[in-house]
């Protein structure tokens, strides 16, 4: 294994530009190709070479609308690793040579919300390409702590950087299915199941048993491959307001002989306002809103709706690292499939990477590869 003095990276080197007077953003972020010394490892940290890095909605958020990062630029952007372990500190030697999967979200294991089991909300969290000082994926390599790491015994045959996705695109919904307790027999909805996030919230749906499964989304060709993954029913959204998508709605739960307005658990995947409205009408009686995806708009409901109802809205972050084992079986045995959904590309191929993920005209998820 080689262990180098220097990260390649390519690094958000300022953020968007905001005109305060037009209260915009009136200019994305800037990257430049550079290089930062690597750091001495401590106490249980290593090194990781990274395999590949997924291109997600939140990095479009950094760099295109000004979502503000706990470490201010520069800094190198990037949360979706896998990768290989090639240099270990004290007490992490057991390490070396490890295949792993970096969780976006490494808690410190210590702090009062941990204590209560909520770790992938910790506040000391270290998030590449956010909250990890200037480390991030979009680089070479990275340091990072290696006790939440996720191993991977087994390539089944499958390129390392490909598993990339699996830290953030396939395992927050994981996280949010548990969080909304979903069990089989429960019905769902997606919203955004067109969208990096929600072709997989449809699938691990699926997986806990959710029956039936309703997609929402705007683009036909994604509409038609969320039920080639084992979506019960899909509604195109684009063009309608939410009375004809509700009566859609109504008519597909007439079909599948389920009540439209009791126990439908949503998860809300795109972050948009409209779609984020459209899932808060359609909360029923005991039902549960998710909100997966992030957005910077403000949305109007009124609240006493939730007292009739009896039903929640919660938020979800992320993923506890403990469930990425469970997700990396869930891709081995074939109940998520990933392959199919994305594309790796040269790391020196971020510009144009960026520009198209913003564009929102991509049918896979870029998976960055380090050609520095």
């Amino acid at each position: 294994m080689s262990v180098p003095n220097k990260i390649q990276t390519w690094q958000m080197v300022k953020g968007p530009t905001y005109d305060k007077e037009a209260g915009k953003v009136t200019a994305p972020g800037e990257l430049q190709k550079t290089e930062i010394d690597v750091p001495e490892l401590g106490p249980g940290e290593v090194l990781v070479q990274i395999a590949g890095c997924g291109v997600c909605h939140t990095d479009m958020s950094y760099f295109y609308d000004g979502v503000p990062t706990v470490t201010k630029p520069p800094l190198t952007l990037g949360h979706e690793i896998s990768g290989v372990v090639v240099a270990t500190g004290p007490g992490a030697e057991a390490w070396a040579g490890k295949n792993v999967i970096v969780p976006a979200v490494m808690p410190c294991n210590k702090c009062d919300i941990c204590a209560k089991g909520r770790n992938n909300r910790c506040l000391a969290q270290k998030m590449p390409g956010n909250s990890l000082g200037l480390f991030g994926g979009f680089s070479s390599h990275i340091p990072v702590p290696a006790a939440d790491l996720c191993v991977i015994e087994d390539l089944k045959g499958r390129p390392l950087a490909n598993y990339a996705v699996i830290a953030d695109a396939a395992t927050t919904p994981y996280q949010a299915a548990m969080r909304a307790e979903l069990v089989a027999g429960d019905p769902v909805i997606v919203t955004g199941i067109t969208g990096g996030v929600g072709v997989y919230m449809g699938q691990v749906a699926k997986a806990f048993g959710a029956k039936p499964v309703v997609g929402m989304g705007r683009n036909p060709e994604k509409l038609e491959r969320a039920k080639q993954l084992g979506v019960d029913y899909t509604i195109d959204m684009k063009g309608k307001d939410f009375k004809a998508i509700q009566e859609e709605f109504r008519t597909i739960c007439k079909e599948a002989g389920v009540k439209h307005n009791v126990g439908w658990k949503i998860f809300e995947c795109t972050g948009v306002g409209a779609a984020q409205d459209v899932a808060l009408g359609l909360v029923g009686f005991i039902g549960k809103l998710v909100v997966v995806g992030f957005g910077m708009q403000k949305n109007s409901y009124s609240m006493s709706r939730l007292m009739a109802f009896d039903a929640d809205i919660i938020g979800t972050w992320g993923c506890l690292p403990k469930y990425y084992p469970k997700v990396l079986e869930m891709v081995h045995s074939g109940q998520l499939q990933i392959d199919p959904l994305l594309e790796t590309r040269p790391m020196s191929k971020i510009n144009e990477a960026f520009e198209e993920a913003h564009s929102g005209a991509l049918t896979k998820r870029i998976v960055l590869t380090p050609d520095f």
